[in-house]
């Protein structure tokens, strides 16, 4: 994994091999930043990364100026591996919390500007975590919340109110927060 662009552009992720994550390629997230960088100023910008993994969502916006990130992911070595990452880099902007993402959001917290997740591709419950998110106050008025998924399940997403983009055989549907 590497960070395509910002103050770390270049810079590798070297995840232990053991982690459990499934990393977001270089061309669906070329994809996903360049759809964002017409849509939002990354300077300042407070995302949450959920499911995050080995954290590549996460310091690239870091990378991009975000004010602040923070990461969630149930598993132990994921949230180490994305602090320690976070200090190599000096990015006092990362918070990592070891979490299940759904009790996660149950509990009280601030909006964000972008909430992105990225679940496993075999969850069988997107349609409650979207609930959940768009639901419950995560999302700032105007923000987004964008879903990684399979492109198998784009029809799933055809009449909602989201915008789906297909990159191979993942996709992003992103749903903006009415203002």
């Amino acid at each position: 994994m590497r960070i395509i662009a910002g103050t770390l552009g270049g810079r590798t992720l070297l995840a232990p091999n053991h982690l459990p994550v499934r990393p977001t390629t270089d061309y669906a997230k070329s994809g996903l930043f360049n759809i964002l960088n017409n849509r939002v100023d990354f300077e300042g910008l407070t995302v949450l990364d959920l499911f995050c993994g080995a954290g590549g969502i996460t310091f690239e916006f870091a990378s991009r100026g975000a004010k602040e990130v923070v990461a969630v992911d149930r598993y132990p070595d994921c949230v180490r591996f994305v602090q320690k990452t976070a200090k190599e880099f000096n990015l006092t902007t990362v918070r990592s919390h070891k979490a299940d993402v759904f009790k996660f959001l149950k509990t009280p917290g601030t909006a964000f500007d972008i909430v992105f997740a990225d679940p496993p591709f075999d969850l069988t419950t997107r349609p409650e975590l979207t609930d959940a998110v768009l639901n419950n106050n995560w999302v700032k008025p105007g923000g987004w919340f964008i879903l990684e998924h399979p492109s198998a399940e784009d029809r799933l997403y055809e009449n909602s109110s989201g915008e789906t983009r297909r990159y191979g055989n993942c996709s992003f549907t992103f749903f903006q927060q009415p203002h």
